[in-house]
């Protein structure tokens, strides 16, 4: 008998691993959304994966009817603000581990789609939240054709002095009460084929020229005169996430519709990116520990040798590792979601490592996962392969995991010791 055997079995962790005993809110939570996660999220991701992506938005694809179902669970934007800070930040790390466990893409797509909502409500601006009610797919539309991770950094604090911006391709005028939208944004805004309403980022010309640094925040209604949409991407992974360009035309709004003028333009691309990269940290999280489950099952069904793989020691040594990594993607996202809804202010950085401990832990476990699966994790027969391609986009997507570790190394500049 070998020593695992004599041993017997380990102590056997809870659904979120080592995580302490969740209170009656977050353990409601986290049952419910999981459950919606294994009964609706992954058939209907696996559906959605299969399909072109003008099927996928389609009228009558179970896209439509899943969003109809996330949204009565009843995670809304206002819900979740009025929740104590400390205990809001518990609420959503499980909400967005749970779905990102369900399907990576449709995650992204739920939590890309409350931002309007949830940003005009955290600059307190009533008639943009009315613009963008809980039930409406928003947008996040920054990245543009020729400016895609320089956007996300609107302050120019990693710019090359010898670079240039070059012409925005999409600027807001101000001038007296209107607002006039002309340009485009990138093919890679999520939602941007199906959205109702967006959040744009966007230069601005207040009189005085174009001015990147000090741009606009705009909830834009999509179905204003002069909005129009391209064809949504073909991608390899997350492609229940639908993504395409978004063009204005001579797009004229009321000044109401700015929800951050020049002045605070900085601080709105601060907070919406320290939002996103840690939200992306929770996701992930949980496409981690769906890659680690799902290994761990096949390696104690797989038998070779006589003896299911789990036996043997490169196997077990392989999943240990997958479930440390996941464990520490998990607690830190945790603690940056924590540190960020309880301080007085946010830090962009600890998003930043959250985003990409959290992505770098999904691709790696997926791609260990899809070793233990060995020739049957290349096929559609199991879900391993989808994982791995989902994982794979998120090196990328909310600025390139590079991008933002040399931002977030600029951030470590003590001007006090140089």
């Amino acid at each position: 008998m070998s020593n695992a055997q004599n041993h017997g079995a380990a102590h056997k962790l809870g659904p979120l691993g080592a995580e302490p005993e969740l209170s009656g809110t977050s353990q409601m939570v986290q049952e419910t959304v999981h459950r919606f996660a294994q009964e609706v999220m992954r058939p209907v991701g696996i559906k959605l994966d299969r399909m072109t992506p003008e099927e996928v938005i389609a009228p009558g694809s179970p896209y439509w009817e899943a969003h109809d179902k996330f949204t009565g669970l009843g995670f809304g934007v206002d819900g979740l603000l009025e929740l104590e800070p400390a205990e809001r930040a518990k609420t959503m790390s499980i909400l967005f581990e749970e779905l990102g466990w369900g399907d990576a893409g449709l995650a992204i797509t739920y939590g890309a789609g409350l931002l309007p909502a949830l940003m005009s409500a955290m600059f307190g601006n009533a008639f943009c939240r009315s613009l963008a009610p809980d039930e409406k797919l928003g947008c996040w539309a920054i990245t543009e054709p020729d400016h895609g991770s320089d956007s996300l950094d609107a302050n120019g604090m990693i710019f090359h002095p010898q670079g240039t911006y070059g012409r925005p391709n999409c600027v807001a005028t101000l001038r007296g009460d209107e607002v006039i939208i002309n340009g485009q944004k990138s093919a890679w805004v999520s939602n941007g084929i199906a959205a109702k309403v967006c959040i744009l980022y966007c230069a601005a010309d207040s009189g005085s020229g174009v001015d990147t640094k000090r741009g606009a925040v705009i909830i834009v209604p999509l179905d204003a005169e002069g909005v129009s949409r391209g064809k949504p991407l073909d991608k390899i992974g997350q492609r229940a996430l639908n993504q395409g360009e978004l063009f204005f035309e001579n797009v004229r709004l009321s000044k109401d519709h700015i929800l951050a003028g020049p002045d605070q333009y900085l601080d709105a691309v601060y907070a919406i990116h320290t939002f996103a990269n840690a939200l992306m940290g929770t996701v992930f999280t949980g496409t981690a520990r769906a890659a680690f489950e799902l290994a761990l099952a096949y390696a104690h069904e797989r038998k070779q040798g006589g003896l299911p793989i789990i036996r043997h020691q490169s196997v077990a040594s392989r999943l240990f590792h997958m479930f440390r990594k996941v464990e520490a993607a998990r607690a830190l996202s945790q603690r940056v979601v924590l540190y960020n809804f309880t301080s007085p202010k946010a830090s962009l950085h600890a998003a930043m490592t959250a985003k990409i401990t959290a992505t770098q832990t999904a691709f790696e476990v997926a791609n260990d996962a899809l070793q233990i699966f060995c020739g049957n994790g290349l096929t559609r027969e199991y879900p391993i392969e989808k994982i791995w391609r989902d994982a794979r986009a998120s090196l990328i997507e909310d600025g390139c995991n590079e991008v933002l570790a040399i931002k977030g190394g600029y951030y470590l500049i003590d001007p006090e010791l140089l």
